[in-house]
Order: C-alpha cells, then structure tokens, then sequence
C-alpha cells in the first residue's frame, strides 16, 4: 500500500476556489483534527472555511464544493439534515449517499453482497424483545454517531438492564442493533482504513472505548485513544472487497474510511463511513495533503 503520488500544489486548480468544510453549531472552528485541511487546502490556492450545516442564511451555491466534516449532531434531526444534504450542490460525499450511510441498515446490504459483518439482531420499535444467552453484548440504535447511546452489557449479571435500554431506544421509535462484543477488541483494538477519491491514504488503530452500559450525558461523541496503524494483509483485503461492494464507485467518493474488527473467523466490518468520519489527519504526516489534493481534483 505504498503512496508515490505526486500531491504538489496543481496550477490548474480554479481561480478563487472556495470550500466549505461543513460542521455543526457545536464545533463553530471544526474539530481540531480537521483544522490542519485550512492550510493544506490554501497552499493549492483553495479557500476553505467552516460553516455549520444548519446555520441560517447561508448560500451554499456559493461554494465551490461543500466537504461535509463534522456534523455529528445529526442523529437526533437525521430527516432535516438528510434534506439539508439534498440541498446543497457540490456536496462531498454525495446526498444519495449520505442518506444511505448515515443509516445502518446499509450493513444488511453489505452483508447481503459477502462482506463479513459483526452478526447484529435487529429490533424494531414495536418488536417484542427478551434478551437471552450469555455473554457481553453491544445495544446501539441504528442511527447513531460517535459510540453516542451505543453500550456494552453482560447478559450474565445485566439482562434486565439490556432490557430497559431496548425499550428505552425503542420508544424513542429507534431501530435498535444488537450485537457480540468481540472481546479481542480489548487488546488488539478496531482498525479503520482510511480512503480519499478511492485511494488508501492511511489506517489507525482505535482502542476499545465501551466499558459498561451507555451513561447519557451531553457528549458530542465519546473520546478515543488513537494510534497509527498498518493494516494486516487480511484487512487491506477485506476493505477493497467492501469497496467494491459500495452502491457507488469508490473513486467517486472524496472519503471513505472502513472500520474493523477482530473475530475469531477474521476481520470484520463494524462499520462504513461515508458521511462525517473522523480521518485522524494527526496521526499520518502528509494525510491532510493527500486529501487536499482529492478536493484540488475534485475541482479540475
């Protein structure tokens, strides 16, 4: 997965370009990772400024290209913001498939299509459900970012708890996934490959982050320890099945990151990101340029 492109500043790039990299109200400057694409993007002539997606007034036309980054208030007004997606002209990564990925029903498809996915029961709003077996398991609802309502339960000792949280998703008219803690997590940790326009940029490692029942709270997203990573041949296998197994080509899509988990049988895919990731610009030197240099594309 060597990287010779040449990503030098182009001067074909249009003249006065303008990108807005699209947050929400909580995050005004962007997160402080997706920062280091102002300059990336000014040294190709490009300028680029935070805008968040629901601020009023704004003329998205006038942009040259809308790059979506960190809305990650979305889950609870997904209908307003998939319209505001619609919206836009020049969205990265496109409408159509915003409203797919920000769903994650899309993994029945990958699923469907052979990719090997953390085997999840789905409950309806409405479904009866009891929980059974044991184990530790993982209750998130089906729309969610940020490991936000997501927690990790022993059915052993906490089957009552696993419960009242179903219930609690499902009255809030949620679809809830439930699904095996993939306890070599705890020490091998998820992998994410990360893609721009179709091409491996680079991999981290992220360490386990689920260490009991979801607690609600006024987080945005739930911190992380990341790392760098190369990712094992297994991994740089399944993540170019999953490409292929994308309802649009892969190259056509500014970002991609696909997430990984150790199981017994191999990795497996616990999810696709396709709307807002986290691309951990920070922990691969000349990342922000190789995306930089997508967008300068993008725009030629």
């Amino acid at each position: 997965m060597s990287d010779n492109r040449d990503t030098s500043p182009s001067t074909a790039t249009r003249a006065a370009a303008r990108v807005a990299l699209v947050t929400c109200a909580e995050l005004p400057d962007l997160d402080q990772d997706d920062r280091a694409l102002i300059p990336a993007l000014a040294a190709r002539g490009i300028t680029a400024e935070p805008v968040a997606w629901d601020a009023p007034g704004v003329d998205w036309a006038a942009y040259d290209l809308a790059v979506i980054r960190n809305t990650w208030d979305y889950p609870k007004r997904r209908a307003e913001f998939t319209a505001w997606a619609r919206s836009v002209p020049g969205l990265a990564n496109p409408a159509a498939v915003i409203e797919w990925n920000t769903d994650k029903r899309y993994l029945r498809e990958l699923a469907a299509a052979g990719i090997p996915i953390v085997p999840t029961t789905w409950v309806e709003p409405g479904d009866a459900f009891v929980p059974e077996g044991t184990g530790e398991i993982v209750v998130k609802p089906a729309i969610s970012a940020g490991s936000i309502d997501t927690g990790r339960y022993d059915l052993a000792t906490q089957a009552q708890l696993v419960a009242k949280e179903v219930r609690r998703l499902q009255d809030a008219g949620r679809l809830v996934m439930i699904q095996p803690y993939l306890e070599a997590v705890d020490t091998a940790g998820e992998t994410a490959l990360l893609f721009f326009a179709g091409e491996f940029s680079h991999a981290i490692r992220k360490g386990a982050i689920l260490t009991g029942p979801y607690v609600e709270g006024d987080l945005l997203y739930q911190n992380e320890n990341i790392s760098p990573r190369t990712p094992s041949a297994a991994e740089q296998a399944l993540a170019a099945r999953v490409l292929e197994a994308l309802p649009v080509p892969a190259a056509d899509l500014l970002y991609t990151r696909i997430d990984l988990l150790p199981s017994p049988d191999g990795p497996v895919v616990i999810e696709v990101e396709l709307a807002e990731p986290s691309l951990f610009f920070g922990y691969a030197p000349g990342s922000a340029d190789r995306f930089a240099a997508a967008v300068e594309r993008r725009l030629t």
